[in-house]
Order: C-alpha cells, then structure tokens, then sequence
C-alpha cells in the first residue's frame, strides 16, 4: 500500500501551490476562464474568415496579423513587467481583451460581417496580449516558493489544457447551436470572472532593484538571453515546432472532409486533450534532471505526432495523433518553463518572459502562413506531413548545434544571479 501511494504521488499532478497561495490560487482559476473564453473565439474568429473567404490561407494570414504587434510590442511589455505593477499591467490588458471580444461579438451580429473589422480587432487583441503576457509569466516565481516552481508550472500547463480542450470542443457546438455572435459573447462574460479575480490579489511591485524601462533595459534582456545556451535552446526548439508542425490554419479545411463546424471543435481540442492527461499525470517530471534532453525529445515527439496526423484517413486517428502531439507539447513546456524560472533573476523576469512569449508565439503565427501557403501550392496532406519532418529535424538540429542546451542540468548549472551581475 506504501508502495502504491508512492507511485501514485509521483504519478499526479501536485496540487500544493494551489492549497497554499491565496494569490496563486485566484491567478489559477482566473486565467481558467479567460483561457476556456478566448478558446472559443480562438475556434470562432478562423471559422467565420473560412466561411466569409472560402480561403485557407486567409485564414493563415491571420497569424500574420498578429505577428507584427507580438514582435513589437512584446518587449515593451516585458520592459514594463519588470518597473511596475505586474498585477495592475495584467487588469488592464485583460479589460483591453474584454473589449476586442466585445467588438468581435458586435460585428457578427450584422448579415454581412466584416473581414477588415476581424482582421482590426486581431491587431488590436494580439497588441494587449503582448503587453500581458510578460507581466503574466513572470508573476508566477512570485506567488510561490522556489521549489514549488516545478509543480506550479505543472499546474499552469494543467489549467492551460484544461481550457484549451474544453474550449474550442464547446466552442464547435456553440457555433453550430447558437452562431458567431452568441460565441464570442461568452468569451466577453469569462473576461469579466477574471477582470473579478485578478482585483482581490494583492499588488505585485517591481523588484527593489529594478532598473527603468527604455531601450538600454531591454538590450540588458536581450544580452542575458544571449549568454545562456539553456535558454537559446528552449527559444530555438519551440520556434521549429511550432512553426513547421502548427498546421492549425489547416483545420477548417480538413475538418470540412471529416463533418463541419463540429469535427472542428474537436480538432482544437484534441492536442490540449493530449496535454492535459501529460499534465495531470506529470507529478514524475519534478524528478528528471536532464531538462534540454526532455525538451528536445518532446519536440520529436511533436513532429512524429504531426506526421501521423498528415497520413490520416479517419477522424479517430487523426484525434490520437494530435493527442500524442499534444502531450509532447506540455511536457515539453513543462521543462522549458522550469528553465526559465530556474535560471532568471527576478529583476529580468519581465524581460525575458517577453523574449519567451516571441518565440513561443511567432512560430505558431508565421506557422499558419507556412502550412497555409504549402497547402496552396502542394495540398494539405504535404504541407502537414512535410511540417512535421522539418520539426523532427529542426529539434535535433538545436540539439546538436547547442550542446550546452542538449546537456542543461540544474544541478551543474551555474549561478543565474553571478550571470546577471555581470551585464550590467
């Protein structure tokens, strides 16, 4: 029976950081509903510009929208992530969110909606996430303590999945029950639970030693982030894998041939379904050490997984591949945020999560272009099929051009504050 408990403590997520940390455990359920809201905009926004368009890669072009304010403004948001408020920075962005799903909703309820306005309300969403995001990831070592930073990560990566598999599969039943713009109303009504919870935690200030925002701060992220090899790693993996094996501009075509708006849902759902039992089961992750080892390997995972979702004749094997590639995805994120929180001094968080938040973000977003445009040209199967060979090469490419990175181990690894004291 000892034995039992055991394994099962080492087998399930734990929960501790949640029963422990009022503030962590607002955040926690906080982001849950924004994340199950915008999933189903998420679902709702290239539905309504493949039915308005009839084009895939439109579709795709809308990660091109967002590209642009992610890359520019994203480090601005990291600068102000390290100098004020952390907590105020996410209220008012989140309110900013509230209201480009607000627009959303009012545009869907014409008879002729507007591509254009879709196209407006993407820049301007994507621009007030770019601001948050920094702010949001460097709030977690914060909240917690330093060694609860693994199982909070794990809880983070649980709660992601939870609303991005519960999101775009009610999502795909809502646009066939009930249309776009009752969607993206519900979207509306989960920004304001969070808008609610993110007020009763208490404030979040800058380190002590914080340096003032402006260039000369983000150039000291930027140079702490090029002296890490760990940290290179975790950027140059994501950024291949997302942007060879994403080929979610593709869904709405291919969930066309599997049965509608419906089969769509699901196709959403199925990776975060993946990540969520990755997660939930993740309570042996606390005990690996080799962490650029699990990241490159998760990677491989992820591509093999997208292969086989290429090859795909029914819908079921379509859903356990991208389950598969899911899964591979949270653990893979698990590890890399474990890096990050281990090797970054508090007084850089902000900058760095932005850093982070470019490279996680502009794969998948220039992703959607990529398998847009290859499935113009050569069709869907070889665009995904193709995506997910170049993942597989991509992550052992960085492994092998990035030893440092392949061999990251905490327990060797040097100091992150003597790292920092020396830039600046």
């Amino acid at each position: 029976m000892t034995d039992l408990r055991g394994l099962l403590r080492h087998a399930i997520i734990d929960i501790g950081p949640l029963r422990r940390h009022r503030d962590f455990r607002l955040l926690f359920f906080g982001q849950l509903a924004t994340i199950f809201g915008s999933m189903l905009t998420y679902v709702a926004m290239p539905y309504q510009v493949y039915r308005l368009t009839g084009s895939s890669l439109t579709v795709g072009l809308l990660g091109l929208a967002d590209f642009v304010p992610v890359v520019t403004l994203g480090l601005i948001g990291g600068a102000l992530a390290d100098v004020i408020d952390r907590r105020r920075l996410v209220l008012v962005t989140e309110f900013l969110l509230m209201a480009a799903a607000a627009a959303l909703a009012w545009n869907a309820s014409f008879t002729h909606p507007s591509v254009a306005v879709i196209f407006a309300v993407e820049v301007i969403a994507a621009a007030a996430w770019s601001l948050q995001r920094p702010a949001l990831d460097a709030l977690l070592p914060r909240l917690v303590e330093r060694d609860e930073l693994t199982a909070a990560g794990a809880l983070s990566t649980f709660q992601t999945t939870t609303g991005l598999l519960a999101g775009p599969a009610i999502g795909g039943v809502l646009l066939a029950a009930v249309g776009l713009a009752p969607t993206y109303a519900i979207d509306v009504a989960t920004f304001g639970v969070s808008l609610v919870l993110l007020a009763l935690m208490r404030a979040v200030p800058p380190p002590a030693d914080a340096s003032r925002a402006g260039l000369r701060s983000i150039a000291d992220g930027l140079r702490y982030a090029r002296s890490r090899p760990e940290l290179l790693g975790t950027y140059a993996v994501d950024i291949s894998a997302m942007f060879f094996g994403m080929p979610q501009a593709l869904y709405p075509q291919i969930a066309r041939s599997f049965g509608g708006p419906g089969v769509l849902g699901l196709l959403y759902s199925a990776p975060a379904a993946g990540a969520l039992i990755a997660s939930a089961t993740s309570g042996w992750a606390a005990h690996v050490n080799r962490h650029g080892r699990a990241v490159v390997l998760a990677a491989v995972v992820w591509g093999l997984g997208t292969i086989a979702f290429g090859f795909s004749s029914a819908l079921w094997i379509a859903l356990v591949s991208l389950g598969v590639a899911g899964g591979a995805d949270a653990i893979s994120g698990i590890f890399r945020r474990r890096i990050w929180n281990e090797t970054i001094p508090d007084e850089l968080r902000g900058r760095l999560a932005s850093i982070e938040m470019i490279s996680f973000s502009s794969g998948p977003l220039l992703g959607n272009v990529e398998s847009g445009s290859v499935a113009s040209l050569a069709g869907v199967r070889f665009s995904v099929v193709s995506g997910g060979i170049l993942c597989v090469v991509g992550a052992l490419g960085c492994a092998l051009l990035l030893p440092a990175f392949w061999r990251y181990d905490p327990r060797s690894a040097s100091s992150s504050s003597s790292s920092a004291t020396s830039l600046r």
